[in-house]
């Protein structure tokens, strides 16, 4: 029986990492809840050996199920009947498994009904399904809103949603508008206060909203009459039960077909406000985001190991001149570069999960007890340490994801391109991942902060100073001098100001570089604990290293007056007329 959790060791690996014990026994609050709840863990070593069933659980799920239904799934599609999304076949059997497996709420606090995960295996189950069906992990992942509904809802809304999530009822969030797509806070969906019926009312229109016709929606809206900017935004969760929705239409999508995008019409839909007013965007959303983007590096890796794998075996079977392609260097170099990049995104992801893991338990444990300086020190580190890593991870986990895919239709030939195999469908799903939950040109605005502030680099010399074994001296040696590299093009840049034009376009070569480099670190710190990973830390830092002195030579070669000839290409006259 196929289980995408025990075929893969990569996985056991990060489930097992040392960090692990502290992010238990805080999220259990030292085992608080043994003898309240059936499934409560007594211990570190129960509480372990539960997330490692789970993941069997799932593994065998997406292996058995998901998976042989992805094809079927992209091309029925969903489709509307009398105002209602109907999933495709597939779609539906792969909800009702992982519902009746009690996965959804996975995260959530044993009283709602979940399993008071922490963020690592719950990262880990959404890998797990992205591998199975990238389009189906949208659907699955939402679940997220719960997580901003535990946060910031009141107790009253808390108790009429957040048990549901366990039996199943989908999510979704709706942000985007037709005028209001990246930028949020032009946002104008309208929230008004209905004193009679002591609600909120909802009009206006939403679009490119992920399962659009889910249950529970949490709907950013302009809550301030005579505001233009985030600061009159609310948030509100909505139930699918009012029927105040209108969906306008399904889009029709390159890829996730499965996935339900919807243009959706609010009719004086009645909501109830989450947290506090004018709070929507600054406070909820961006942190509902993050999670998000959490989500979609999660659905990156997984669909990078799928097409990985699907490039490998097409490679051990083709034969070409009496051998296999497999043997052929510009398709083994190709696959080995596959490993390395899929090796390096996941060990980013779970570094990210890690540290998000850190400072949301201290966060909660606040909210009902007092916490030590020292856990107030790690609560700020750790939240610092994911600020910078989750808009790295983004940016790199879904561009790297498109070039695996791009990669595994290379080997496949003139096959990958047909039907008939999976890298033409995978290869369709990966091209959203760079645009949805922030394009990557806004995950590097956003990670340019960590360069500004230094947060990247004391970081990577964090790493620099963990001792390794005497083999990967050489490694650490090549990333020392690319951090030096970085340091001397970081310099220039600085040298025009950091709110230069100069520095405005090479912020994305200074955040890759950083990327390169905190890659590389990680791989090596986990080859120095298991040898499997030795070889793509090695051609990791080799791509590393070409990619940073690639970007330094630029910068340290770039004047600021070029990038006017840059402006004149990119115009159009014959567009313009």
């Amino acid at each position: 029986m196929a289980n995408f959790f025990n075929d893969n060791e990569s996985l056991k690996f990060h489930l097992s990492h040392e960090m692990m014990k502290e992010i238990i026994q805080l999220k259990e609050r030292n085992y608080a809840d043994y003898g309240k709840y059936d499934d409560a863990p007594k211990d570190y070593e129960d509480a372990l050996d539960n997330y490692e069933k789970v993941m069997e659980i799932v593994g065998e799920i997406t292996g058995e199920i998901l998976a042989p239904n992805a094809e079927s799934v992209d091309q029925e599609g969903p489709k509307i009947v009398n105002n209602e999304v109907i999933y495709a076949k597939g779609t539906q059997q792969n909800h009702e498994a992982l519902r009746d497996a009690g996965l959804y709420g996975m995260s959530l606090p044993r009283e709602f009904g979940g399993l008071n995960f922490s963020y690592v295996p719950y990262v880990m189950a959404a890998e797990i399904v992205s591998r199975g069906d990238c389009g189906f992990a949208n659907i699955w992942g939402l679940q997220d809103c719960a997580e901003t509904i535990y946060e910031y809802a009141s107790k009253e809304i808390k108790d009429e949603f957040l048990p549901k999530i366990n039996q199943g009822f989908t999510c979704s969030m709706d942000l985007t508008e037709p005028d209001a797509g990246s930028d949020l806070q032009a946002v104008q969906l309208k929230a008004t206060w209905d004193e009679k019926s002591n609600c909120w009312r909802l009009n206006g229109v939403k679009r490119f909203i992920t399962n659009g016709d889910a249950d529970i929606k949490l709907v950013l809206a302009r809550s301030e009459e005579g505001t233009n900017d985030g600061r009159g935004l609310s948030y509100f969760v909505y139930d699918r039960k009012n029927k105040a929705v209108t969906i306008r239409r399904i889009e029709n999508k390159m890829g996730i077909k499965g996935s339900p995008t919807g243009e959706l019409v609010f009719n004086n839909a009645p909501a109830q406000l989450v947290g506090d007013r004018k709070l929507g965007l600054i406070k909820y959303v961006m942190s509902l985001m993050n999670g998000a983007r959490l989500g979609v590096g999660a659905q990156s890796v997984g669909l990078s190991e799928a097409a990985y794998r699907e490039a490998y075996k097409y490679a051990q079977e083709r034969e070409q001149f009496g051998k296999p392609i497999h043997n052929f260097a510009g398709v083994y170099e190709m696959l080995a570069n596959m490993r390395a990049k899929t090796d390096a995104i996941r060990t980013l992801l779970y570094e990210t999960a890690r540290g998000i893991d850190i400072y949301k338990a201290i966060e909660d444990k606040a909210k009902y007890s007092s916490i030590t300086p020292e856990e107030k020190q790690k609560l700020r580190q750790y939240q610092k340490l994911s600020d910078i890593l989750t808009p790295m991870l983004k940016l790199f986990s879904s561009e790297y994801a498109n070039q695996i895919t791009y990669d595994a239709i290379q080997v496949h030939g003139g096959s990958g391109f047909m039907k008939d195999y999976a890298v033409e469908r995978m290869y369709r799903d990966a091209r959203i991942l760079t645009i949805y939950e922030g394009t990557s040109q806004l995950q590097v605005v956003a990670a340019i902060r960590g360069v500004i502030n230094g947060g990247y680099i004391d970081l990577i010399k964090s790493y620099e100073a963990k001792e390794a074994k005497p083999e990967f001296s050489t490694m650490k040696k090549v990333l020392c001098q690319m951090r030096e590299r970085f340091e001397q093009a970081l310099e220039r840049a600085n040298s025009f100001g950091s709110n230069s034009e100069f520095y405005d376009f090479n912020s994305r070569r200074l955040v890759e570089m950083c990327g390169y480099l905190i890659m590389g670190h990680l791989l090596v710190i986990d080859a120095n604990k298991n040898p499997m990973f030795s070889n793509s830390a090695e051609l990791m830092i080799r791509m590393g290293q070409s990619k940073v002195e690639e970007a330094a030579s630029f910068i340290m070669n770039f004047e600021e007056s070029a990038i006017a000839k840059y402006k004149i290409a990119g115009d159009c006259k014959a567009c313009a007329e």
